[in-house]
């Protein structure tokens, strides 16, 4: 009885130290005799007991590694308080078993040295603007010497950039005189906006008074030239009007009547006027004459049409 159940522990002993059973985004790394001997994939995997041995364990995930924060001096000899976190995944368990003792260890120094290579050769205000080339370049410098552990560096990220206390007082007063500078210049140029609006409004008033101006002279004018013409032609049809009655029997008659009325109402209105002195012709017959020479400009002017 106790031989059996010495037996069956040894077999229990045997069966789990044969059979392994590897999770998922893991790798072991088995050792026989000492030596390298294979890695393990997810899954269910057989072992000679006590020949063969786990000797270990690695997680093929991504893994974030908060790298700590560092003093680094840029190239313009200001201190600079960095922080980032570093992500990276081991590739070949092998190299990441016997390359290096702590790749985890090695990985963070590495990550730091060459982040103070890279602000080394920066300066002060072209770290602020450059993140992406810093974390690009130390990936790059991680990368090429974690090669050879086994790791590969996916990414680098810069979470915190801190300047001294005078520094960051030098920079919020820069920034604080470069803000009331575009205000400044933001102000002038709306005042000269201002006045080219002005101006141009101004001008272009100017340009249509002058126009309306313009119009309305022509409008004068045209208007004046139409009335001139409308009393030539009301003058021209009343004068063809009176020659046309002279022709007809009795005209002249009518003429010498009219002409006699003109000069009757002539002389009375000079003799109303108290101012004015009256000197009657001696002789009535010049009245006659001048009715007279009256018809015969009437007549010319009928022969002549």
């Amino acid at each position: 009885m106790e031989i059996a159940l010495v037996l069956f522990v040894i077999a229990v002993i045997f069966v789990v130290r044969a059979i392994k059973v590897v999770p998922q985004q893991n790798a072991w790394v088995v050792e026989r005799l000492g030596k390298y001997h294979a890695a393990l994939t997810p899954g269910l995997n057989f072992l000679i007991p006590f020949v063969d041995k786990v000797a270990y364990k690695h997680s093929l995930k991504e893994i974030p590694l908060d790298v700590p924060s560092q003093v680094c001096i840029t190239r313009d000899n200001t201190q600079l308080q960095v922080d980032g976190i570093l992500y990276f995944q081991v590739t070949d368990p092998m190299r990441a078993s016997y390359g290096s003792s702590n790749y985890i260890v090695a990985v963070t120094q590495l990550a730091q040295t060459s982040l103070r290579s890279v602000i080394g050769k920066l300066e002060l205000d072209k770290t602020f603007e450059e993140r992406d080339i810093i974390n690009a370049q130390v990936v790059q410098a991680i990368d090429e010497a974690a090669l050879n552990w086994g790791v590969k560096v996916l990414r680098y990220e810069i979470k915190d950039l801190t300047p001294p206390k005078e520094i960051l007082h030098a920079m919020q007063a820069q920034i604080t005189a470069e803000r009331e500078k575009r205000a400044l210049i933001a102000a002038s140029e709306g005042r000269r906006q201002e006045q080219i609006n002005i101006a141009t409004g101004e001008r272009e008033a100017f340009i249509a008074r002058s126009e309306g101006e313009k119009q309305a002279a022509i409008n004068q004018a045209q208007g004046e030239a139409a009335a001139i013409t409308a009393v030539a032609d009301a003058t021209a049809s009343a004068i063809e009007r009176i020659a046309a009655a002279i022709r007809q029997p009795g005209g002249e008659q009518a003429v010498q009547l009219k002409v006699a009325e003109r000069a009757v109402d002539a002389y009375s209105k000079v003799a109303s006027d108290s101012t004015t002195t009256l000197i009657v012709p001696s002789n009535m017959t010049e009245v006659s004459a001048l009715i007279g020479s009256a018809m015969r400009m009437v007549q010319g002017a009928r022969t002549t049409a």
